[in-house]
């Protein structure tokens, strides 16, 4: 079976330990958001990108 890209972004985001992501969909992004609709990864959705950076930062912190 063929992977597409952003299924292998997610697997090794898993792999990472990564269980949470802060985006805002749309345009070239929507591959990865295709992929992380059938993952276990959490999506925080924000409504501007720099929200979703700050949210991340606080998150991490």
């Amino acid at each position: 079976m063929k992977l597409k890209g952003a299924e292998i972004l997610l697997q090794c985001l898993q792999k990472e330990g990564v269980d949470t992501v802060f985006g805002y969909p749309g345009g070239a992004v929507l591959p990865i958001y295709d992929a992380l609709y059938k993952s276990e990864i959490r999506h925080i959705l924000s409504r501007h990108e720099q929200g979703a950076a700050h949210a991340a930062d606080g998150y991490a912190r």
